[in-house]
């Protein structure tokens, strides 16, 4: 099939749907992706949709997520929010798409050289981007107790993979819907680390 139906979501186990992700972003990085007739794709989902996974990443430009996992139209859930966090929005979307659309797999998914970490590394402030920065914060005392410096040149791609830990964390945290679905094996949940120098992702389940 050109695009996911209700019968293959309903088949396919999240561990699958990580080998999934994992084999399309070794096609995107082999500039090998799939052939795909979007328009086709858009007419077959235009009655419903039945994603695999739910992906939030950063806004970053470099981070396009259906291209990075080469995947097509109706394949995943993306939300998208500057570093990666987690506010009451976020929660609602990822509730909406394992309990409403019925996905296995909840991917947070982080970046080297963000920009974002790099805000709150040095403690900008611009109006609502300050509140958004302060949620990264933590993941910078996580680091900064493990000994890294903040001059060390791995420090801002060290505070952007705890700060994936610690969204995974509020998601289990805040949602008792998602952490019943987990408890139940109904969902899993993997971290994700996407290179802005070579288009891989180091994709783990938690």
């Amino acid at each position: 099939m050109s695009v996911i139906t209700k019968d293959i979501q309903s088949k396919t186990s999240a561990q699958e749907v990580l080998e999934l992700l994992k084999e399309g972003n070794q096609r995107f990085v082999n500039q090998d992706p799939k052939s795909r007739d979007s328009q086709e794709q858009v007419n077959l989902t235009s009655t419903g949709q039945f994603p695999l996974a739910v992906v939030i990443s950063c806004i970053d430009s470099r981070v396009p997520t259906e291209m990075v996992f080469d995947q097509g139209v109706g394949d995943i859930f993306c939300v998208r929010v500057a570093g990666n966090v987690i506010n009451q929005d976020v929660l609602g979307s990822v509730e909406f798409a394992c309990k409403v659309a019925g996905v296995k797999l909840i991917v947070v998914m982080g970046h080297t050289s963000c920009g974002a970490v790099k805000g709150a590394c040095n403690n900008v402030e611009l109006g609502n981007l300050t509140g958004l920065l302060e949620k990264i914060k933590p993941a910078i005392s996580i680091v900064s107790n493990r000994g890294v410096a903040a001059d060390d040149s791995r420090f801002v791609d060290e505070v952007a993979l705890e700060n994936v830990q610690l969204s995974l964390d509020t998601i289990l945290h805040d949602s008792p819907v998602i952490k019943e679905m987990v408890d139940n094996k109904e969902v899993l949940c993997a971290k994700g680390m996407y290179s802005v120098q070579t288009g891989e992702v180091e994709l783990n389940l938690l």
